[in-house]
């Protein structure tokens, strides 16, 4: 565990131990005190009679003991408690804090069910660790030495006996523990696939439906489920064979100490008073090697979701952030020189020796296949990924030298599929610019033909939206975030297919409020259909990752057989050439 988390709340801890060694000495006076009571008070082995205000002196003095313990052990939790959740709180943040700067690639290696049982479980796992070993590994220890020194104090006998025992009950412990540490590393990769999948079918419940595959992903689950209680199993068989065998020592360590006690009484040489207190002790050491099995445990897991969360907080960003703080002469030139990209772990590249020039305030179309690299080329520029070879420069200058939230606040995007969050239309669009005053929302929603519908719901602009945009439409959803890219007011605007759920009416409207918007942003669109692209400045045929063909529509229905063959599967071949 990491100094830097334990350092702010380690005075707390350290109070939280004093506080223990309090209730665990409480703990170890009661067999002492006892054992006056029934030797001095009960059976008058001293005086030759007994004495009730012995019995009485005493009993109140162990109930004075118990008060004050419990006093100590409730204080002990409170800080133990406040120590472990805050170190907890400070693991968790710094997680989704390293989680949020990661690469999209390195995301996608991790994948969303891993990081969220990271983030939940396992920070949880190491909270545990922490109030464990703060307060187990006190008591454990201070039980287990002290019920050793009140034995040997009363008869070195007694403690000879127990310690005959103590080695194969470290053996038996040692053992179990080899074969659990394993075992509990599994167990959390197991919890991340379970995430996964919960996630995937949460996320994907209507499709799920729609092709009536609720079957299949109960016995998908349940497969993943099957595995995670064979493992749980396997945990709780050895608990199972562990805890028995220690409590069949102890019973016989027990029984021992009760027939060497006996055999000392006839000669003098021990009372009935100590052998209760030595079978007491006996016992309150059984518990601390049980309390120390559950430490172990917990050490044991902790040990392994921190290795885990480990890998989260050291690992260096996929992307390093440039320095350069987006203060240029020039706004919105994007230049692509000999770019070529591979996903990882790809064989075949995505992206060919693209080189394109895009001059401030032109509208780019860029179309194509399916899987041609469109969305790729896209993402490039505020380099959500690196290019293989080659540069892409925003103003002239190279988007890796460029401080990361300096060149995405150069670039908004609207994707096909648009992202919503769980709150008000109203801050779904201000998203990108929360500063942004209600009129500048409201035009941004206007120029995105989103405001008649907007005013049509219960609350308007304060209508709260369904998780991921579900209480909407496929068509809504994207003007509300086509508004949200609009109000950004950067000087590059990225239409990833986000009309695409557009009837043509609506988004031939949005086409003409957005020249009159900013007429100085360059815009790029990313579409499928030739009614989206038709009247930019420059359309961009790309095929198999390569530019195939530039040009205006007239200019591309007269030389580009690809774009012809796009616009013939569309509208038909009874346009001119001049289009």
């Amino acid at each position: 565990m990491s100094w830097k988390y334990i350092k702010p709340y380690f005075p707390w801890a350290v109070t939280a131990a004093l506080f223990m060694l309090g209730e665990v000495l409480m703990d170890l006076l009661q067999p002492s005190l006892m054992r006056h009571i029934v030797d001095d008070g009960v059976l008058g082995i001293t005086q030759g009679n007994g004495d009730l205000g012995l019995i009485l002196r005493m009993g109140a003095l162990m109930i004075g003991l118990v008060l004050l313990g419990g006093l100590c052990g409730s204080l002990n939790n409170a800080f133990t408690n406040y120590a472990s959740q805050n170190i907890g709180n400070l693991l968790r943040k710094d997680c989704f804090r390293k989680i949020l700067g990661f690469s999209l690639p390195q995301v996608e290696q991790f994948g969303a069910g891993t990081l969220i049982t990271r983030v939940t479980n396992d920070v949880s796992q190491v909270e545990q660790l922490v109030s464990q070993f703060i307060r187990g590994l006190i008591r454990t220890t201070m039980l287990s030495l002290g019920s050793l020194y009140f034995l040997f104090r009363m008869t070195p006998r007694f403690g000879m006996v127990v310690l005959c025992f103590l080695p194969v009950m470290g053996l038996v412990l040692l053992l179990c523990l080899r074969r659990v540490n394993p075992i509990f590393t599994q167990m959390q990769s197991q919890l991340d696939t379970l995430n996964a999948l919960m996630q995937e079918d949460i996320t994907g419940i209507r499709i799920i439906k729609a092709c009536v595959r609720e079957a299949y992903e109960k016995l998908r689950f349940g497969k993943a489920n099957g595995e995670l209680l064979k493992t749980q199993l396997s945990l709780m068989l050895l608990f199972s064979f562990m805890f028995p065998t220690l409590n069949l020592l102890i019973s016989l360590a027990m029984v021992t100490i009760i027939y060497v006690g006996s055999l000392g009484i006839g000669n003098g040489m021990t009372s009935p008073g100590s052998i209760m207190a030595a079978t007491t002790y006996a016992m309150t050491l059984g518990n601390a090697l049980f309390m120390c099995t559950m430490l172990l445990q917990s050490v044991a897991r902790g040990a392994a979701s921190w290795k885990r969360l480990r890998e989260i907080l050291n690992l260096e960003p996929g992307l390093p952030d440039g320095t350069f703080d987006g203060d240029t002469p020039t706004h919105g030139r994007i230049e692509l020189r000999d770019v070529s990209f591979s996903y990882p772990g790809a064989v075949t590249p995505v992206l060919r020796h693209v080189n394109l020039t895009i001059e401030p305030g032109q509208t780019i179309a860029v179309i194509g296949a399916t899987g041609c690299g469109k969305t790729t080329l896209a993402n490039l520029i505020p380099r959500f990924y690196e290019t293989t070879q080659g540069a892409v420069l925003l103003d002239g200058v190279d988007v890796r030298e460029y401080a990361q939230n300096a060149l995405r606040d150069k670039v908004a995007f609207a994707l096909q599929k648009s992202e919503l969050f769980s709150t008000t239309i109203r801050e779904n669009i201000a998203w990108g610019r929360p500063e942004a005053t209600n009129e500048e929302i409201r035009a941004a929603a206007r120029i995105a033909q989103a405001e008649e519908f907007i005013l049509a719901t219960p609350d308007g602009y304060d209508t709260v939206v369904a998780e991921r945009g579900n209480s909407l439409s496929g068509g809504q959803r994207q003007r509300i975030a086509i508004a949200r890219a609009i109000l950004r007011n950067s000087d590059i605007l990225i239409f990833d297919d986000a009309t695409s759920a557009l009837d043509l009416k609506t988004e031939a409207l949005l086409t003409a409020a957005l020249r009159n918007h900013h007429p100085g942003q360059t815009r790029i669109v990313i579409a499928q259909r030739i009614a989206s692209v038709r009247h930019a400045d420059r359309i961009v045929v790309m095929e198999n990752g390569a530019i195939l063909a530039g040009g205006t529509h007239a200019e591309l229905m007269q030389k580009c057989p690809a774009y012809q063959e796009i616009y013939a599967s569309q509208l038909g071949e009874k346009e001119d050439a001049v289009g």
